[in-house]
């Protein structure tokens, strides 16, 4: 939890200094800027989770070779995506743009975001996979290790470029590229120091094509998963844009907050997974459900906690974010739909550790899907009408039909002990 709560200090920081400057401009480019990259690189999130649930399980069953083997490979995989990235890098950013479709001040500053945090691809896939490994084997330090460091580095380089050097959405950019590849750099050396011994040899940790092609069809469904999550993110982000700079920039406030929401109760989503994992590798149902059980007990709690901090001190909190006071008072007008977010969204990150665990990415494909296009799409179009409280509206029920559609799932799996069966 530790870890994940240090990962929204890129966006809170970002936000902070750009939401102080004289124009919500800035602040409105980076948000549609690191939108898009969210959509652009956690389509890939495949590398961390599928990465976390395979290792857990090789932790589970004490196979060394399958372990270091896994690692290898989805590093060569990373890089590999990287690449591809970059070098279409043009019609890609150009795309994202277009569909999200802000304002041409917004866009032009959201473009030249866009050209500096596409060269980070390496760094960001890389440390999907070290991260993911390290969880899987029980080495959750490590993670809390690297991104506090490259967290650390951001805070400071957004502060230095940003603030003194007045290099606007351009520093924000900058900052976040050489804090990624801070990162990466780190978690090689911390993965090196706990590589597990093994007997086999290096060509066949390597692998032949077909083994890389065996680690995406475990992965496909997490990649729709992510990928249906992410463009619900990008057409909340695209609706405010297209209700002016004002909200567009409010909702970047708000969504700042959902980061450090999701990324707080993701930290025991990631420790269900390892626990899952391992139980799942092992073949212990008792542990299994022990494991479920423990990780629902804290992200109640957490999301509880969480509920009271947004409650007592939003208001707070969003004037520490921004000093426009346009911003701050839309803000502080759909503040209560953030209120309601901690305890609709624990229980869609708490069956994703589950699920990820277990490597039942299929269920998680198809319950995404169900919420986004049934639910999520629906109730937006029939709530246009009250205009930015309607798309509030329909992101909690998105989070509501994921709870309900993924417990449906893991009674039915529960039930039948289906759970530790290959399919």
């Amino acid at each position: 939890m530790l870890t994940n709560l240090t990962v929204p200090l890129l966006g809170l920081v970002d936000t902070a200094v750009l939401g102080h400057l004289q124009s919500p401009v800035y602040l409105g480019a980076v948000a549609v800027g690191a939108n898009l990259f969210s959509i652009l690189y956690w389509s890939f999130g495949f590398m961390r989770m599928g990465t976390t649930g395979l290792a857990a399980q090789a932790y589970g069953r004490r196979d060394a070779t399958a372990q270091t083997a896994l690692l290898l490979r989805s590093l060569l995989l990373a890089l590999a995506i990287a690449l591809i990235l970059i070098a279409l890098q043009s019609p890609l950013i150009r795309i994202g743009l277009d569909l999200m479709n802000p304002g041409p001040q917004v866009a032009q500053l959201a473009a030249e975001y866009a050209a500096i945090r596409i060269w980070s691809a390496p760094a960001v896939l890389a440390q999907y996979t070290l991260v993911g490994w390290l969880i899987g084997c029980q080495l959750p330090r490590g993670p809390m290790i690297m991104l506090i460091a490259a967290n650390g580095m951001n805070i400071i380089l957004d502060v230095l470029f940003v603030t003194l050097l007045g290099w606007n959405s351009r520093g924000v950019a900058m900052a976040t590229v050489m804090a990624e590849y801070s990162a990466a750099g780190l978690g090689l050396w911390l993965v090196w120091q706990r590589l597990p011994d093994h007997r086999a040899s290096f060509r066949a940790l390597l692998g032949r094509m077909p083994d890389y092609l065996a680690l995406i069809r475990v992965n496909r469904y997490l990649m729709v998963r992510t990928i249906a999550l992410l463009l619900v993110l990008a057409f909340f982000t695209a609706q405010g844009a297209r209700q002016g700079e004002i909200i567009l920039a409010a909702n970047a406030v708000l969504l700042t907050f959902l980061l450090v929401i999701s990324n707080g109760l993701d930290g025991f989503a990631n420790a269900a997974e390892a626990m899952v994992g391992q139980a799942v590798g092992g073949g212990s149902h008792r542990r299994f459900l022990v494991a479920c059980r423990t990780a629902a007990r804290w992200s109640l709690i957490g999301s509880l906690v969480l509920t009271m901090v947004f409650v007592a001190g939003g208001h707070w909190l969003i004037g520490l974010l921004t000093s426009i006071e346009e911003v701050r008072t839309t803000a502080r007008q759909f503040l209560p739909w953030l209120w309601l977010l901690p305890f609709t969204a624990v229980w869609g990150y708490l069956f994703d550790g589950i699920f990820i665990g277990a490597t039942r990415t299929r269920d998680m494909q198809n319950t995404m899907l169900f919420s986004a296009l049934v639910v999520f799409l629906p109730v937006w179009w029939l709530t246009t009408g009250l205009g930015n409280h309607g798309l509030w509206f329909a992101l909690i029920m998105l989070m509501l039909a994921r709870a309900g559609s993924m417990a449906t799932v893991f009674m039915v799996r529960t039930r039948n002990r289906s759970w530790f069966r290959h399919e």
